[in-house]
């Protein structure tokens, strides 16, 4: 962490490579970009820069286009070929232009003439950097929503072809070992909770040595687990150590100090609590993968209704319908066609930001997406402003039937509410809910519709809300509903991420102008 110029702070994850071999301006550059908030590492040749563009914990590379060893451009293409991730700013003389344009056709992602400008610099760096974090975001999205989906169709087949006698343990065992997967953690651990849900028991684990069996339940309230119970919210701590609530937690056996704890919950009722400690990704078990753990909890939650133990939980809360589905009328087969079908979904979402980086063409393809699986129109998102006095359409796929309302009042209707509450709705007759407001949650054209509209997160805070219409007499489906809440907040994210980095480019732009002036 440091001060940035304008005295805001900057987090920074991924470290600057200056590889310069004049030590005054090495020491400069250093100089100026540690007061800038970054983390620099440095170097004045060809070798010791390959050598240390090499970690991982790098991000940025500021080179020098001469260099006594190997030439920059030599340089340049080594670290292209060795990580095309990096984002490398090119240093130069007047005289070098040849060489820029060179290295530009290598892809380097900027250059900056010498004397430098302190604040271009600053702004340089800071958007290269920024451009290298979000396409680090992107990627790691997609693969965790890429293992997710393989993950839960993995587990589907295992308990298909289970036999009867041995498919509760196969489940249980199978869902441990596909979190453990999808998150890259080296332990896991499934909870289920009692019939009066004051305590929750160990039923199965991975990469633990000890018989679950004979490990210690956990009250509901107390730790981690039974608080991601009784909160029914994700729970991440990056490091136990420096959280208050679990700082007097003893480290025993573990490696790392970083967990979470995802809540699992069966057909409305909580039923238990997922742990995963120990990530093998640095960023595996963090807060910016809330979205995907939410995503497989649900996705979790719903191979669960199969469990003799939580169908007994179940009982003993007396859910008798939901969804309009009689509760011993869900079969095993049934509940695993529809996880298939809700993962699918997410996966079209996942596959629009990864294919995508404009933010209309990202939100654009995610809503057709949905709108085309689900046969609903209008879809839309709706962002809150700045001064958080109103929502505004961000992006809408109309199908040709009506265009969605262009603003939203915050303390009106069903949509006020889950921008309030941060609580979803699924809403097959919207009209009998009291909240309705028909001015608000309806499309353009005035007509009730069957309506899911569910809350966007960012860092736990809601930012906007995604609406769906769907055809008269229409499922709308909490379920699914969920799923596209966390899958198009994981959108969101990225798109005010590359909205930063134009805002940088911006910025940039107009410090070089101020420069040159």
């Amino acid at each position: 962490m440091g001060d940035t110029p304008d005295g805001a702070t900057r987090e920074t994850r991924s470290r600057v490579l200056i590889v310069d071999d004049e030590v005054f301006f090495l020491e400069a550059i250093d100089e100026i970009l540690t007061e800038g908030g970054f983390d620099t590492v440095r170097a004045e040749d060809g070798e010791s820069a390959l050598e240390r563009a090499a970690d991982p914990a790098i991000g940025v590379v500021v080179l020098d286009v001469r260099l006594p060893d190997m030439d920059g451009i030599q340089v340049l293409a080594c670290i292209r070929e060795m990580r095309p991730e990096l984002s490398v700013i090119m240093l130069s003389a007047s005289t070098d232009q040849e060489i820029v344009l060179e290295a530009l056709r290598l892809g380097a992602a900027d250059y900056l003439a010498k004397p430098l400008h302190d604040e271009e610099l600053v702004l340089a760096v800071g958007r290269a950097l920024e451009g290298y974090e979000a396409n680090a975001a992107r990627r790691r999205l997609r693969q965790r929503i890429d293992r997710l989906v393989e993950g839960m169709e993995r587990l589907s087949q295992v308990v298909r072809l289970a036999a009867p006698d041995e498919r509760v343990d196969v489940l249980r065992q199978g869902i441990v070992d596909s979190a453990s997967v999808v998150l890259q953690a080296n332990r896991a651990s499934l909870m289920l909770a009692d019939a009066d849900r004051e305590w929750l028991s160990v039923v199965a684990s991975r990469g633990v040595d000890v018989d679950p069996t004979t490990m210690s339940a956990r009250k509901v309230g107390e730790g981690a687990a039974g608080t991601c119970f009784a909160e029914g919210a994700v729970l991440c701590v990056p490091d136990v150590q420096a959280d208050t609530r679990f700082s007097g937690r003893g480290a025993g056996s573990y490696e790392k100090q970083d967990f979470a704890c995802v809540p699992l919950v069966c057909l409305g009722v909580p039923v238990g609590v997922l742990c995963l400690t120990e990530g093998e990704d640095a960023d595996g078990l963090s807060l910016e993968e809330t979205n995907v753990l939410r995503l497989l909890g649900m996705q979790i939650s719903e191979f669960l209704a199969a469990d003799p133990e939580v169908e007994r939980l179940l009982a003993s809360a007396q859910v008798a319908e939901v969804e309009g589905v009689a509760l011993d009328g869900i079969g095993t087969l049934d509940l695993l066609d529809t996880v298939d079908g809700d993962a699918e979904i997410a996966q079209a979402i996942c596959e629009a930001v990864a294919a995508e980086v404009e933010p209309a063409r990202v939100l654009g393809a995610a809503l057709g997406a949905v709108a085309t699986r689900l046969r609903a129109a209008p879809v839309a998102i709706h962002l809150v402003d700045p001064e958080r006095t109103a929502l505004l359409r961000e992006a809408q796929v109309d199908g040709g039937v009506a265009a969605d309302r262009s603003r939203l009042p915050l303390d009106r209707g069903l949509s006020g509410a889950v921008v309030q509450t941060g609580q979803l709705v699924a809403a097959p007759e919207p009209e009998q809910d009291p909240r309705f407001d028909a001015e608000t949650d309806t499309a353009e054209d005035g007509l009730v519709r069957p309506f899911l509209c569910v809350p966007l997160r960012l860092r736990e805070k809601v930012v906007g809300t995604v609406r769906v219409f769907l055809e008269p007499g229409s499922p709308a489906s909490p379920r699914t509903a969920e799923v596209l809440g966390a899958a198009f907040s994981a959108a969101v994210r990225n798109v005010l991420l590359y909205r930063s980095l134009l805002q940088s480019i911006e910025e940039v732009a107009e410090a070089r102008k101020n420069a040159r002036a």
